[in-house]
């Protein structure tokens, strides 16, 4: 974990962590390891594509699986609401409305879960800071291309909406 990203996570995405962890571990690095038996068991490895690549994807998954459980040793998992439910926290939803009456919505989610398909943003990032303790009708200057605009927050929710 980097020094820069937060610890937070929410419980769905600290179970999907955790289901990527037992299934690299359970199906994926197991079945790599046959591969690469079998083409070890063909002779000459340096010349062997599939024994060197097998190889370099086992190095891969073993280090993904390190950094899965590092991870999720030192992971705080929020999956309670926070009491003040009209401030934004982390986990909440917020619609905001910006220039040309666009609105967006947004979710504030921890650094392995960001999804900007989703609007799912870090808790580590600017726009998330200053959106932080805000409440409904408060504005925030969000960075752009043009150097910033001001949005207004107009719906704080901690439900996914539907």
């Amino acid at each position: 974990m980097s020094e820069r990203s937060s610890a937070y996570i929410t419980r769905a995405g600290a179970d999907a962590l955790e289901a990527e962890l037992k299934a690299l571990w359970k199906v994926t690095r197991p079945e790599v390891t046959r591969r690469v038996a079998e083409a070890a068991a063909q002779g000459d490895r340096s010349e062997n594509a599939e024994y060197i690549y097998g190889k370099k994807q086992l190095r891969e998954i073993d280090r993904r699986l390190r950094y899965l459980s590092r991870r999720l040793e030192n992971m705080v998992v929020v999956d309670r609401l926070p009491e003040q439910r009209e401030k934004v926290f982390f986990g909440a939803w917020i619609r905001l409305a910006g220039p040309d009456d666009r609105e967006v919505l947004w979710r504030i989610v921890g650094h392995d879960e960001i999804d900007p398909k989703r609007g799912w943003i870090s808790i580590d990032a600017p726009t998330s800071r200053a959106l932080i303790g805000r409440r409904v009708g408060d504005v925030i200057e969000v960075p752009d291309a043009a150097g910033g605009s001001d949005w207004t927050i107009k719906a704080i929710s901690y439900a996914e909406p539907a």
